[in-house]
């Protein structure tokens, strides 16, 4: 790949040389200024060599490679001459929208292909010709196999989030696509990061590539400050509801690892009275829809989704990202954080990090070259506090001057910022001259019922002192610094294969012992030398430990991930191997 000059920031689309239309389209979108991955692509594009875009997520990309094409076919026709390939649905329909918005007045039809919904109309509309198609990989293939969609004319290719694309498994699909498209096609190939096996696709796919990089800190994710809580796996539920009502802060982006625990943290906080709804793959189209519209309108205050399901979500008013299990990997992480701080905004990001997480935590802040400064949950006292505020603020807001009047000035623009308040003094005059209570008694009752109405309980402040869960997690943590690990002081049931854990998995997964192995020492922080024997039979395997340490990772990390499978591990009732069975040994080869 190669690497252009710094290119000089232009001031205006209009100097891009791009199509008149185009040009009245994004102006009357009220986009003044490119974004700096804007001013550097856009160019890049137009002058029709292949390139690599690096720049974080919500930096202004589908612009940066929607405009060039736009203007490469804008006299239209019925031949697909573009393909843009996403993830997901969400972001398809994105690109979509966003591409729509810019072609107004050239008579281009953009179609986004997807799974999920039927195939008729989508088979309609290539018949009926289509210029540009965004889709996602698999029911493009799909559509492909059928016959019914040629890209034997395409021209220009786009990968936007390749990274994600990679990531969630497409790399064979995305390889077809491209051996489906004329050599000679134009590539724009856009990512967050840039990990080797997407390096290795760009070198046996691209022309001399040239890389643009911009917004360094923002890949890095430095525009965003960036938290972590400790917290025990089965007091999450806890700490997300602490922090939801104890500090300052707008819509919020949730992230679990699951499907199920999406729906079930989204059922709790709605429970609880928060605006909140769960985004995940079992949610039909419709359904996603309907809760992306309620995001988009500023109708729910915490979205819980996966990480699949969120790909797409670009709304510049979440203020925070909360990921309640810490994600796979360090792209992830970026992907999901990105999602707060855009459009120049400063983001605020909290992990969740379980006790045998910590080695995960440090391995994610040396790729970011980042330090996640811990916090404490909120207290009682702390959501005690906050709530009684927003009290007062709802109140108050009610005196906040309203906003000057046009052209006046003086004393009367002074009169004009003042709510008059004419009804209500007039109800409360009537209220005091009919009873014996005071102002004061009117307003504390008004208070109470607003309190209520609220969910917010009036009386002593709490004890200000951390969650319990927080105070013991502390004081085991020092026990086990000073004691040498998690499973205690030498001496004390020192037997690795003092019991065994369940796993419901095993050689039908295709499961090994370095798996298992792998993922006590690498999730739930368990030394190898208190790892005993692994057997594995056909749909289940027990590894010996210590019991401290069999204790500890039921206690703080019941669900572990092997093999990209997630299993809830449990303490064997019998240990010891099953009969008629030899067990796999650590070291052991299958």
């Amino acid at each position: 790949m190669t690497t252009p000059d710094e290119t000089p920031e232009t001031g205006s689309f209009a100097d891009f040389g791009l199509d008149p239309a185009i040009n009245a389209a994004v102006a009357a979108l009220g986009f003044n200024a490119p974004t700096p991955i804007q001013a550097r692509a856009i160019p890049t594009l137009m002058s029709g060599v292949d390139i690599v875009g690096r720049a974080r997520t919500g930096s202004g990309k589908t612009a940066a490679f929607g405009l060039p094409l736009l203007h490469h076919l804008k006299d239209g026709g019925p031949l697909v001459k573009a393909v843009v390939l996403t993830p997901t649905r969400e972001l398809a329909l994105q690109v979509t929208g966003a591409l729509r918005g810019f072609a107004t007045g050239l008579p281009l039809r953009i179609l986004t292909i997807y799974g999920g919904t039927g195939y008729g109309p989508q088979i309609r509309a290539l018949k009926s010709g289509v210029s540009v198609v965004v889709a996602t990989p698999g029911r493009l293939l799909d559509l492909m196999d059928k016959g019914v969609l040629d890209l034997s004319f395409v021209e220009i290719l786009v990968l936007d989030e390749a990274d994600e694309m990679l990531r969630m498994g497409f790399i064979d699909d995305v390889k077809r696509v491209f051996e489906a498209t004329p050599e000679e096609r134009q590539v724009a190939l856009f990512s967050a990061t840039m990990p080797k096996p997407m390096r290795a696709i760009a070198r046996a796919y691209l022309k001399d590539p040239v890389e643009v990089q911009v917004e360094s800190h923002g890949i890095s994710v430095d525009h965003i400050t960036q938290r972590h809580i400790l917290v025990p796996q089965r007091n999450k539920l806890d700490a997300l509801i602490r922090v939801l009502t104890g500090i300052e802060r707008g819509t919020t982006l949730v992230f679990s690892r699951t499907r199920n625990g999406a729906a079930t943290v989204a059922d709790e906080l709605t429970q609880l009275g928060m605006a909140a709804d769960a985004l995940h793959g079992d949610l039909a189209q419709s359904a996603r829809e309907r809760v992306l519209h309620r995001l988009r309108g500023g109708r729910l205050d915490v979205l819980v989704a996966t990480d699949v399901a969120s790909r797409g979500i670009d709304v510049e008013h979440i203020t925070h990202v909360i990921n309640l299990d810490l994600p796979p990997d360090t792209e992830s992480y970026v992907h999901r954080i990105g999602r707060t701080g855009r459009a120049g905004r400063v983001g605020n990001a909290i992990a969740f990090v379980t006790p045998g997480e910590r080695r995960r935590l440090r391995n994610l802040e040396r790729d970011l070259k980042v330090h996640l400064t811990p916090m404490t949950a909120p207290s009682d006292a702390d959501i005690a506090r906050r709530e009684r505020n927003r009290l007062g603020s709802t109140l108050t807001s009610v005196l906040t001057p309203a906003a000057t009047a046009e052209g006046a000035e003086g004393a009367e623009a002074e009169a004009a910022e003042v709510p008059a308040l004419t009804e209500e003094r007039a109800l409360l005059a009537a209220l005091l001259e009919d009873s014996e209570h005071t102002i004061e008694d009117l307003a504390a009752a008004a208070l109470r019922r607003l309190a209520e109405a609220r969910g917010v309980t009036l009386g002593a402040i709490p004890k200000d002192a951390p969650p319990p869960w927080s105070r013991s997690e502390r004081k085991s943590q020092d026990r086990r610094q000073q004691q040498g690990g998690p499973g205690g002081p030498g001496g004390q049931d020192t037997d690795n294969n003092a019991v065994e854990l369940f796993f419901p998995i095993g050689r039908f997964h295709g499961v090994r012992p370095g798996d298992l192995v792998g993922a006590l020492a690498n999730e739930a922080g368990i030394p190898g030398r208190e790892i005993g024997r692994v057997t594995i039979v056909d749909r289940k395997s027990f590894v010996g430990l210590t019991r401290p340490a069999a204790e500890h990772v039921v206690a703080n990390l019941p669900i572990l991930v092997v093999r990209g499978i997630e299993v809830t591990v449990k303490m064997a009732h019998h240990p010891g191997r099953p009969t008629g069975r030899r067990p796999f040994r650590k070291g052991y080869a299958r």
